[in-house]
């Protein structure tokens, strides 16, 4: 660990780090004519860390690492993210926290007057989706949603033979998520790592107390923090099989089986779950839809031989596509018109990018919200499909689920008994 490291970790565990808004001077790509802050630098966030000007996260040795990463003074990384939505020096943030602080963190941003790049899934729960679309019309900014995807050259050319007709009109999409998820254990709370803000880490979710196993990472499935594998992998799979199905609105009716397998552990979410989406259009023959989505997190034998994919089923044939850099196309009777598998960077910055283009442009991003709510609103319901074991009937105009009223609770959450600062107005 190099001197600055350690001498930053110590200044942020005892709570002194000194607090400052002068731009870094450094040498700096294109892009930082948007100055960006950076707001949770694990996990997914610390790919954008080397773009940022200032750095945010409750531990302190993420947030050193990303102070050296980003190349910034110690003063312009901090523990408590409204230092950076009160900062008029920052133009954008990127939000790579935790799923529960998704969606308040980013509407916090917008009335604040930042554009926001916000991780998938854009928010915990349903409602919270439909608040944050709500602040980013508001507050006229743009608002970007991470999934990579939308931006990828090689997903809009696969989406534009889709809509050009290639394999007919495009009934049906089926999604997958199939790997090996590690067992998380069986845990008991204790106090949490030296140099870990916690209280600010839980925000504005319901209390609970420091468990290693619902920490870095492993919050993910835990109903609390997470949305489980259909919200982190599979909020990628679902938003692609909704682009290239060429659904522009809410499902009406969802069916989700599932539930715990194969992990004899603490995690809450399921880890099989096979889930239904009904698209019925006009109710005419030739205009429904159909949107499928199954996972399995115990397997290493996958679809198409791809761990993540979707299939496209059309009239005149059938298209595999995947975010891993795999395309086939077959024709009817299943003769081969398109096969091949591009170079795709794991973790590309176009998207980013996109973002930029669209904050100096005033364009909608290639990810805009809209598109969001409707894509992560497969994930909120099917996680409630699959956790109640009812189908739902979906009523897109009010944004409620009919006649059930255990799973319309669902659409929402229960925030901290004693209130925080972070809780979306509205809710």
């Amino acid at each position: 660990m190099s001197d600055t490291r350690r001498t930053f970790i110590k200044r942020v565990g005892t709570g002194v780090a000194a607090l400052g808004w002068t731009r870094a001077a450094r040498s700096a790509p294109p892009s930082d004519r948007v100055v960006l802050g950076v707001i949770g630098c694990g996990g997914r966030g610390r790919h954008f860390v080397p773009r940022a000007t200032y750095v945010c996260d409750t531990d302190a040795r993420r947030l050193a690492t990303a102070v050296e990463t980003a190349q910034v003074p110690a003063s312009h990384g901090v523990t408590d993210m409204r230092r950076i939505l009160d900062n008029p020096d920052i133009d954008a943030v990127v939000i790579a926290t935790p799923d529960h602080w998704h969606a308040p963190a980013a509407i916090l941003a917008c009335e604040a007057g930042k554009h926001v790049y916000v991780e998938k899934p854009c928010s915990h729960n349903f409602r919270e989706s439909r608040l944050l679309l709500d602040a980013a019309r508001r507050n006229n900014v743009v608002v970007q949603h991470g999934t990579q995807q939308r931006s990828m050259p090689f997903a809009l050319e696969a989406v534009q033979m889709l809509r050009d007709g290639l394999i007919g009109d495009v009934l049906l999409a089926k999604a997958w998520n199939v790997q090996l998820r590690g067992n998380i254990g069986h845990g008991q709370p204790s106090d949490p790592p030296p140099g870990v803000d916690y209280d600010t880490w839980v925000g504005p979710a319901e209390w609970v107390p420091f468990q290693e196993n619902r920490f870095h990472y492993n919050w993910h499935w835990w109903y609390n923090f997470g949305t489980g594998d259909i919200g982190n992998d599979g909020s990628h799979e679902l938003d692609l099989a909704r682009w290239g199905l060429g659904v522009d609105v809410m499902p009406t009716r969802i069916s989700g089986l599932g539930g715990k397998f194969f992990h004899d552990d603490d995690q809450q979410f399921p880890d099989t779950a096979t889930c239904v989406f009904d698209y019925p259009g006009d109710g005419n023959v030739g205009n429904r839809r159909q949107l499928v989505f199954e996972m399995r997190l115990w397997s290493t034998n996958y679809p198409q031989n791809c761990d993540n994919g979707v299939e496209f089923h059309g009239t005149k044939g059938q298209m595999f596509f995947s975010k891993r850099g795999k395309l086939q196309v077959r024709g009817e009777r299943n003769k081969m018109i398109h096969n091949r598998t591009p170079k795709i960077a794991k973790h590309t910055m176009e998207h980013l990018d996109d973002f930029f283009h669209a904050i100096r442009t005033g364009s909608r991003p290639s990810a805009d919200i809209q598109e969001a709510h409707r894509s992560v609103a497969l994930v909120h319901l099917a996680n409630i499909a699959v956790r109640t074991g009812r189908s739902l009937q979906f009523d897109a105009e009010s944004e409620q689920i009919v006649g059930d009223g255990e799973s319309n609770q669902l659409l929402g959450r229960t925030y901290r008994k004693e209130g925080h600062w972070a809780v979306p107005q509205g809710v």
